[in-house]
């Protein structure tokens, strides 16, 4: 009796793998949490509609990616970038909205006198609330 898969993905396709957000001083975009493939945010793209038409895209690939033609992930995707910040206060209750309060003002109170560090948070911020209103996250 043969008791194998007639499921001819590799054992690392078929296991969850998750369309996860990146934000970091060298890199925002989209990436795989199994593998390295990434999808990076166009530097120019600063409109919601076209960031909601680059995730959609970005969702499209990612489907479309296979995990072996990638290296494997070594760690876990940036613990100190802002939308990470963000979604541990989600994670530990908060809704997304207050999450984001909270966190601008941790920022601000971080980061005095660096108005472009507090730029970046804002706008990681607003854009974190709009994946969530999208259901992208």
């Amino acid at each position: 009796m043969d008791y194998s898969s007639s499921d001819q993905r590799s054992v690392q396709d078929r296991t969850a793998r998750e369309l996860v957000w990146t934000s970091n001083p060298t890199f925002q975009g989209w990436t795989c949490s199994q593998c390295e493939w990434n999808y990076a945010l166009p530097t120019l793209l600063t409109e919601a509609e076209a960031r909601t038409a680059y995730d959609r895209l970005a969702g499209a690939k990612f489907r479309e990616h296979k995990c072996a033609e990638h290296l494997s992930r070594m760690d876990a995707a940036d613990h100190d970038s802002f939308t990470s910040r963000i979604r541990r206060m989600v994670a530990q209750g908060f809704k997304p909205k207050d999450a984001v309060e909270l966190f601008l003002q941790e920022v601000a109170l971080e980061y005095r006198g660096q108005p472009k560090t507090l730029a970046q948070a804002k706008v990681e911020g607003e854009d974190f609330l709009r994946r969530v209103k999208a259901g992208l996250i």
